[in-house]
């Protein structure tokens, strides 16, 4: 039977210098991302390296509100918080710096509603216009299709930053299925970042 995790076992931590190699300009990291939890009575994501190390997991008790998502690294400090806003148009997340959600957000993502078009949804970050007041700028566009595991992220100059794609097994060729894909960051690409995004389509295309 092929592994989804083989050193999961191993209780390995990815550091944080590893965790961000896409961001120095090295290769592309491949991340197996499984929609489980390692904890029971847990909804979430479980995600591992190429070599089979637990890098990021999300942990959500089914009690708790599903609108607000901790992503963590493999030690289970919180890297970002993922939050729904509240008496918003349309679907609207937010997404903070660590675990503190009453600061300012870093992205607004918003979940496209044009059928006709093939943009799934758009994330705004904030910046100073020099006279106090905020305005929001397209920072990265997803595209393609959750359902089918295949989508592809853009930033602002329509490159190619990040992907998600089935995964399949080394032997015959086999899909594992809609609950462990890949997650292919490009160099110069946040990996929690791109994490964080694939959970917001996860939460507007494919929880119901």
């Amino acid at each position: 039977m092929t592994k989804v995790h083989p050193n999961a076992s191993g209780g390995a931590c990815v550091s944080e210098a590893e965790r961000s190699k896409s961001i120095s300009g090295g290769d592309a990291v491949v991340l197996t991302v499984w929609k489980k939890s390692l904890l029971p009575n847990c909804n979430g994501f479980t995600v591992f390296d190429a070599r089979g190390d637990l890098v990021f997991r999300v942990d959500n008790y089914i009690a708790r509100n599903k609108r607000h998502i901790l992503l963590m690294d493999a030690a289970g400090t919180p890297l970002l918080t993922i939050r729904r806003k509240r008496l918003s148009f349309g679907d609207t997340w937010l997404v903070f710096e660590g675990e503190d959600d009453s600061l300012k957000p870093l992205f607004t993502a918003r979940k496209n509603v044009n059928i006709l078009n093939k943009c799934l949804a758009q994330v705004f970050s904030s910046s100073g216009t020099g006279t106090g007041t905020m305005k929001k700028e397209v920072a990265y566009e997803m595209e393609g299709s959750y359902v089918q595991r295949c989508c592809t992220f853009y930033n602002n100059n329509r490159r190619k930053v990040a992907e998600i794609k089935m995964k399949e097994a080394a032997a015959g060729g086999v899909a594992f299925g809609a609950d462990i894909f890949r997650l292919i960051v490009q160099p110069h690409m946040d990996t929690a970042l791109a994490m964080a995004f694939l959970i917001l389509l996860h939460h507007m295309f494919g929880s119901r």
